[in-house]
Order: C-alpha cells, then sequence, then structure tokens
C-alpha cells in the first residue's frame, strides 16, 4: 500500500497590535482679520487743454483786373453745356436721360396744356356747378369806423386811404356804412353803400364818386 503524504497546512497569520494614535494638538484660535486701510482719494487730474481748431484753408484771393482781358465770371457762376448722345462714356447715359423709345423720347415732343396722355384729363374730370363772373371787380373794403381816425375837415381819397395802410394803390375803394362817424369829412371813393353815404353827409360830411 502507498502511503499518502500529508501536506502541512499554512500557519495563521499573527494577528496585528493595534497601534496607539497620540492625541492630535489644540488647534490655534484663527485670528481676527486686520480691518482694510481707507483707499486714499485719488487726485484730480489734470484738465486736458482744448485741442487747437483747423481753420480751413482760406481760397486763394484772386488777382485784381488789371484790363478787360482779365475779366472773368466768379468760380461756380458758370458750368459747361450739358452735351447729350455722345454715348454712355459722356456721363449722361446711353439714351441721355430719355429712356427707353416713346414719344418723349422723339425729338419735338410737344403737348398741350393739361394734356395726360390720352386719359380723361382732371379739367374736364371734375364736376362743374356755379357760375364765375371773370369780368368782375373786387373792391377794398373801408368801413365808417375807420374814417374816425381822420380830423374833422379833412378830405379822404384812395391816396390818403393808401397812406394810412386801409386799402391797396391797385384796387378800386369801396366805403361801407359798418360803425359810426361824428366828423364831417369829404370822402372821395369809387363807390358807396346807401347807409355809408346816409351817415356820412348826417356827420355833415360830403361823397365824392370817382370814376375807375
Amino acid at each position: 500500500m502507498v502511503e499518502k503524504k500529508k501536506t502541512s497546512k499554512p500557519a495563521a497569520p499573527a494577528a496585528k497590535k493595534p497601534v496607539a494614535k497620540k492625541p492630535a494638538a489644540p488647534k490655534a484660535p484663527a485670528k481676527a482679520a486686520k480691518p482694510a486701510a481707507p483707499a486714499a482719494p485719488k487726485a484730480p487730474a489734470a484738465a486736458r487743454p482744448p485741442r487747437p481748431v483747423k481753420k480751413a484753408a482760406a481760397a486763394p484771393a484772386r488777382p485784381a483786373a488789371t484790363g478787360v482781358h482779365d475779366l472773368r465770371p466768379a468760380s461756380g457762376a458758370t458750368h459747361y453745356r450739358k452735351r447729350v448722345g455722345r454715348g454712355p462714356g459722356s456721363g449722361h447715359g446711353k439714351t441721355a436721360g430719355r429712356g427707353n423709345k416713346g414719344q418723349q423720347s422723339r425729338s419735338g415732343y410737344r403737348h398741350q396744356r393739361g394734356f395726360e396722355g390720352g386719359q380723361m384729363p382732371l379739367h374736364r374730370r371734375v364736376p362743374k356747378r356755379g357760375f364765375t363772373n371773370i369780368f368782375r371787380v373786387e373792391y377794398d373794403i373801408v368801413n365808417l369806423s375807420d374814417l374816425d381816425r381822420f380830423e374833422a375837415g379833412a378830405a379822404v381819397n384812395p391816396e390818403t386811404l393808401h397812406a394810412a395802410r386801409l386799402a391797396r394803390k391797385t384796387r378800386p375803394v369801396k366805403i361801407l356804412g359798418d360803425g359810426e362817424i361824428k366828423k364831417a369829412l369829404t370822402v372821395s371813393a369809387h363807390k358807396f353803400s346807401a347807409s355809408a353815404k346816409a351817415r356820412i353827409e348826417a356827420a355833415g360830411g360830403r361823397c365824392e364818386v370817382l370814376s375807375r
């Protein structure tokens, strides 16, 4: 019989002895933060001197004319004539500012006043009512209250009314009876209303009708 060899078991590891920990030293109390010193006020910045203003260069003075041969227009008063029909390089375009084709691009184009290309023109399509007399005469109106500024016995005519800024030279004058007059005046005008004539004569004045 074969004898079995006995295998030796590994010895158990020896237990480690607990190491005694040293007590931690007490921490020193934190130092209180020192108050920050107040910042010193900044010195005001020195005022910068104003920048010098650049003056525009004066235009060179023209020499005084010494004769007829030195006379010429002021600079910028004249310019070259617009030469049209000289192609795209002329600065006025291929069609010389007349657009493309059409009646207005041809020479000799003209139309009557109020023509709108064939559509009904404005003066024909608006309604017409009433009547306006083109031969009417417009008068400058002067009331009796305006004549009270003249002195008693004065002669009032269109010239004196124009000097008093009551009428114009180019229009006839008509006297109306608005207001009162207490002075005797000799009034010359192109037309009087019935009430104005009666009040002027009642105040001792006189009315003279001028021809236009």
